[in-house]
């Protein structure tokens, strides 16, 4: 169970989200429930940055933040017993640190390395970096839980 990367048809059977709100195309460099890039595309066309803003068209923060909870999200639960995640869902809890260093403009490959710091439970602490051609653009922590899927 430790492929070194996936593509978005499995980041689909892991996640709830779908078009337009999944950001990441794949999750690559996975080292099993520790840490992995996620690989978000930018484009002129993403709808987050046709009105954000018009004319100097730029990625909103909180969704670079979204990105890397999705990422989060599908390394864990890539990496559980399929039993275990069978109809729960991943739920961001709270985020800290969030820092913005840069602007994320179109067209462009973001990189968001994240990592699994810590588990307790159904309670997972993770932090992120997101960068484009190596350059920092953002930084995060973040908690989020595992909860059961409403049926």
């Amino acid at each position: 169970m430790n492929s070194d990367s996936i593509d978005k048809k499995k980041i689909e059977s892991l996640l709830p989200h779908r078009e337009p709100m999944l950001l990441i195309e794949k999750l690559i460099n996975i080292v099993h429930l520790k840490s992995a890039t996620a690989i978000v595309n930018v484009k002129k066309e993403s709808f987050f940055v046709q009105g954000h803003f018009p004319g100097q068209p730029v990625m909103p923060g909180v969704l670079i933040v979204e990105a890397f909870g999705q990422a989060a999200a599908a390394l864990t639960a890539y990496g559980v017993n399929p039993k275990e995640y069978e109809n729960k869902l991943v739920y961001l809890m709270s985020v800290e640190k969030a820092r913005f260093r840069n602007p994320v403009l179109p067209d462009c490959e973001l990189h968001l390395h994240i990592e699994a710091v810590r588990s307790h439970g159904r309670v997972w602490k993770y932090k992120g970096v997101a960068k484009v051609n190596d350059k920092k653009m953002a930084d995060a922590e973040w908690s989020a839980t595992i909860v059961d899927r409403n049926k």
